[in-house]
């Protein structure tokens, strides 16, 4: 019963930051998120008995969103002559491969000046691990929601995962027969897995139909996605791309979920924590998103260069 309530609490609310927080909100609204799975994450590098540089951890996990936050800040008080419909356009790739290049430089001093060096490999290694594994694929939610071409692939990702988590739930449960990772999660099952591809496919159909009406939902601004850049060519995106898409998010999101089951097994732990009356930890609850976020935004990135190739 817990679980069901704290869903329905949970669900209306990140709705209503996904569609309707100006950017100025949605961004600490993420920092919220990353600081509290980074939080989890170093819990459990703990409980393996490495000790985590928790606070460098954290601050390069929230750089890019802080700096990004900085930047639109002065366009909120001192707005500009824009159009309307056009909103701040984030890019946080630029700052991703800076700390790419500094990571191992800042983990590398710290280490330096530590006076137990046992596990140090380990300990760099998991912190720098856990700022790509939990900051960056939550930070790619900003730059979705503030693309106007993009915007509704957060949905899509978010309902995908959902609809297969519920589809794997139920189907496993009540004829799962073949155990799908026995050691790593012994309740999931090949049928589950399967009808959660199954679902995903179909939530995909869904949301690319009425990608139009999910789209005014957003406040500022309107657009779709479509992988060509022809200027002649404005046909609804192609059915490959609508059952790829469905296909591959439901996938990484199973192995985000089964990586973060391996993880707890690997420490001895249940829950990567007790935020979530009835779900355990953030982490418990955004795992598979952590896979399906930079799948997607490789998938269409991939697509829209190939095309841009194509038709330059």
């Amino acid at each position: 019963m817990k679980r069901v309530l704290t869903a329905l609490a949970l669900i209306p609310v990140v709705l209503l930051i996904v569609f309707k927080a100006p950017l100025w909100l949605f961004v600490p609204a993420v920092g919220v998120f990353t600081a509290i799975g980074l939080r989890e994450y170093l819990s459990m590098v703990e409980a393996s008995g490495v000790k985590a540089f928790r606070w460098p951890t954290y601050t390069l996990g929230l750089l890019p969103l802080a700096a990004l936050l900085a930047v639109s800040l002065p366009e909120i008080w001192h707005p500009r002559d824009l159009p309307p419909d056009l909103p701040y356009q984030s890019d946080l790739l630029p700052l991703w491969l800076a700390i790419c290049f500094i990571a191992p430089a800042i983990f590398g001093t710290l280490l330096v000046f530590r006076k137990e060096l046992r596990n140090g490999m380990a300990s760099v290694s998991a912190c720098m691990f856990g700022i790509f594994y939990v900051a960056l694929p939550l930070s790619l939610t900003v730059d979705l929601r503030d693309n106007p071409s993009q915007r509704f692939l957060l949905v899509f990702i978010l309902f995908s995962v959902w609809a297969g988590d519920i589809a794997a739930y139920y189907v496993g449960k009540n004829i799962g027969k073949h155990k799908l990772a026995p050691i790593v999660s012994p309740n999931k099952s090949w049928e589950g897995a399967v009808a959660s591809v199954v679902a995903s496919i179909g939530m995909a159909a869904l949301v690319f139909y009425f990608q139009n009406q999910i789209t005014d939902f957003f406040s500022g601004g309107t657009g779709l996605w479509k992988p060509n850049f022809h200027p002649s060519l404005y046909t609804p995106i192609p059915w490959r791309h609508v059952i790829a898409l469905g296909i591959i998010t439901n996938v990484a999101a199973q192995f985000g979920d089964l990586f973060e089951s391996a993880l707890k097994r690997g420490v001895g732990v249940k829950d990567s924590g007790t935020l979530l009356p009835g779900h355990g930890g953030l982490l418990d609850r955004i795992d598979a998103l952590l896979f399906a976020f930079p799948v997607v935004m490789f998938y269409i990135n991939v697509v829209e260069f190939l095309d841009r190739l194509i038709y330059s």
